[in-house]
Formats: C-alpha cells, structure tokens, sequence
C-alpha cells in the first residue's frame, strides 16, 4: 500500500465525491438519501466527505437509489468500497497513533505535494534518527514500548520520500526550529547534516525562514498544505495543536494558506543560500 493510488484515505474521498454527484445529479437530498438505507443526513455527509468507512450494502442500496443500473458500472464502484474498507500500513501502529493524526498519514501518504511550514521542531519528515528519538522520548509518560514504536511510525512516514512516486516536498524552516537544542548540540549537529543531505534530492525544497524577516504572513503558527494528483481531491490545510488537529477543506480558507505559503516562501532565504545558511551552522 506505498503508491499513491492505493490509499484508502484517498479511496474513499474519491468514492465519497462519486457518490455525492450521483445523488445530486439526481435531485436527491441528503436527508432523502439517509432515510433510503436507514441513516441519518449527518451519515450521508461524512460517507460524501469521506471521513467514515463504507458499507458495501449501504452504497448498493445508494446506487439502486441514485438510478446506477449498469452492471459493469455498479461493479466497478463496490469494488471501490472494497479498496477504500481495505487498512492503510499506518493502522498496524494503532496503538500509539492518536485518532486525530491517523487521518493526516493517511493524506500525507497519498499527497503529491506536501508544503510545511515549521516554527518549532524540524518537520518529522526531515528529522535524522538522532532528532526523532531525542523528540519522541521527551514525552516521560510513554513506555518503552510506546517510544519504540512512535519512532517506527516516523520513519515509516519518511520513506515515502525514497518511493518511486515519492512527493514533492517543499518546506519553509522558522529559524527558531534550529535554534532550539532538541536534545543537545550533537543532536542538532546530526540534523542540520541531515538536513543539509536531504536539501540534494530532487523532490525536497528546503528554504530557512531568518530571525532577521521579522514579522511574515506565517505568523499564526506552524501549517502544512496537502495537494494530490487526483483532479476530484481538494488541496487540504492541516494544523496541529496539543490535544488534537483541525483539517481544513474550505477553498477560501485553503487558498488564505497557499497565498501565506507563498510569501513566505518569498521572504525566506532561497535553497542555495539556506543551503550556505545550514553550512555555517554546521561549521561556524
């Protein structure tokens, strides 16, 4: 399950908008829709949005409803529910993945691009196994266990980056993120080589964001922007804070953040110059 089109995050946005066009095609509320396979209108928006699993009786009895009456057609979309049922490699790490993030991996493994913004801790796709142990053993109340397996989960996350349809990752440093010594100067030193070495892959963009731009248009706070090859996927805004993360899906709200990452890419130092900027602070 490490392509693109095998996630079954993906899989069910993609049936979701499928099923969403039927019904409306159709004149068919969403409210009408539920009452049809004994749900609620709230069931008819998540199975639309794709943020709940699918019933393979459920979405029969839709198409029955939505007037699908080809054969091969109908075939081809319960083989879809099937696909979108089937388990990512990231609930293998369910016990230590919090239901809120299980969703982001999902995304984040199925995205094109990835473009992150970070102010307080090198993004965990870019952290050496130095700066991914020192930040995952930080949190006392795990055992060890629990850390073990989080630093699995991460560099799982990482080798999507040496796929053969890897994303394009393209991320705006915060000064900050490297002057704080996540777990001392030698830690630090493995990540800003680290970092260094990864800035040469084709599909890794690495700009430093310098103390001396002073106030920027990210200045609410760290924020990754997910955009995907599917036409029918919407770009999606994730923000994570201590307890949970927000998704956002709305495109004025979407677009307020491209535009941010955009000066902000701007502002910050070009690739080469963060390049020489990360050199320095290996060997000052």
């Amino acid at each position: 399950m490490d392509g693109v089109g095998d996630s079954s995050t993906v899989r069910r946005i993609l049936l979701g908008s499928l099923l969403r066009r039927l019904r409306e095609a159709k004149n068919i509320s969403m409210r009408e829709a539920g009452y049809h396979i004994r749900a609620t209108e709230s069931k008819i928006s998540r199975l639309e949005t794709g943020k709940v699993s699918f019933k393979e009786r459920d979405v029969d009895d839709l198409l029955t409803f939505y007037g699908v009456t080809d054969g091969t057609e109908r075939d081809q979309v319960l083989e879809l529910v099937r696909e979108a049922n089937t388990l990512g490699w990231w609930h293998n790490f369910s016990e230590v993945l919090p239901s809120w993030f299980e969703a982001y991996v999902g995304l984040e493994s199925a995205a094109s691009v990835v473009r992150s913004y970070e102010l307080q801790f090198v993004p965990g796709l870019l952290q050496c196994p130095e700066y991914v142990d020192a930040v995952v053993s930080a949190n006392r109340t795990q055992t060890p266990a629990e850390i073990k397996r989080r630093i699995e989960l991460r560099r799982r996350r990482q080798a999507a980056l040496e796929r053969e349809s890897a994303p394009v990752l393209w991320v705006v440093l915060d000064e900050a993120a490297l002057r704080r010594p996540i777990g001392g100067k030698e830690v630090m030193r493995a990540q800003v080589a680290h970092l260094i070495a990864q800035a040469q892959r084709p599909n890794i963009t690495i700009q430093l964001l310098p103390y001396s731009v002073g106030a920027h248009a990210a200045e609410g706070g760290a924020f990754t922007l997910l955009r995907f090859a599917e036409a029918d996927l919407p770009d999606v805004v994730y923000l994570e804070h201590l307890t949970g993360a927000q998704y956002i899906e709305r495109a004025e709200d979407v677009e307020q953040y491209a535009r941010a990452m955009d000066r902000i890419s701007v502002d910050a130092l070009h690739p080469e110059a963060t390049l020489e900027a990360l050199e320095k602070l290996l060997n000052p």
